[in-house]
């Protein structure tokens, strides 16, 4: 059952608050069973994504998940990722209480992002950034809780565990909270950090031994350096 606060209103994770910390939050993205899930939520995890796109090397059949997915910690955001979803596909995810968030890849949902930004459920929009960048992006049409800045792959929407210049995100404002993903690693993630101040840090392939599966000492290495542990 999920957590009710005082107006009656079930009560986000503190990933979805919107309130900056002393260190960004950390989101493992790809999450395909229940042991990597234990292992990322037991190294510090702030939040977990489920990715529902079929054509995604992480993809995670939703039916036989259901119940270790919703059985995981309330303090833990579970976020479902999609890519170029359908709108009644969406309102699919956002019904019930099994996703706190939505987090969407790709360009066809932006005519409804509004609709779906005042739907109760908070909405990241994930924005692949070309190494080559050099024009500010056009943010202007989303209204909605947080904006993640992506590498680029032709062809692929995240988890390509492809970096772009990070100095790219210092050159305009950015007024909701920002989420940085693409290619961070344990080696690399504190001075993604340090550069960016994100509001949260996203991670798939750099804490992976293979696609879909977690390799478990990547996953504390990584959470321990945003930390700033190691």
């Amino acid at each position: 059952m999920p957590d009710v606060n005082r107006s009656g209103a079930v009560a986000l994770p503190d990933f979805l608050s919107g309130a900056m910390r002393s260190h960004p939050f950390v989101k493992i993205c790809g999450v395909t069973n229940p042991e990597d899930a234990r292992v990322a939520i037991e190294a510090g995890a702030d939040a977990l994504g489920f990715n529902l796109f079929p054509g995604s090397k992480r993809f995670l059949q939703l039916d036989s998940a259901r119940d270790w997915i919703s059985a995981l910690p309330p303090q833990i955001a579970r976020v479902a990722v999609g890519v170029n979803p359908a709108l009644t596909e969406v309102e699919g995810w956002l019904a019930g209480d099994l996703f706190h968030a939505l987090q969407l890849h790709g360009q066809n949902w932006h005519p409804f992002a509004n609709r779906l930004s005042v739907a109760g459920k908070p909405l990241i929009a994930a924005i692949q950034v070309p190494a080559d960048s050099l024009q500010p992006f056009d943010l202007e049409w989303f209204q909605g809780f947080a904006l993640m800045f992506d590498g680029y792959r032709d062809g692929d929407f995240g988890g390509t565990g492809e970096t772009f210049p990070w100095a790219l995100l210092t050159r305009f404002k950015i007024d909701k909270p920002l989420i940085l993903a693409g290619g961070l690693r344990p080696e690399n993630v504190q001075d993604a950090v340090k550069m960016t101040s994100p509001y949260a840090v996203d991670v798939a392939t750099g804490v992976e031994s293979r696609p879909g599966k977690k390799d478990h000492a990547k996953i504390r290495d990584f959470i321990a350096a945003v930390r700033g542990v190691l």
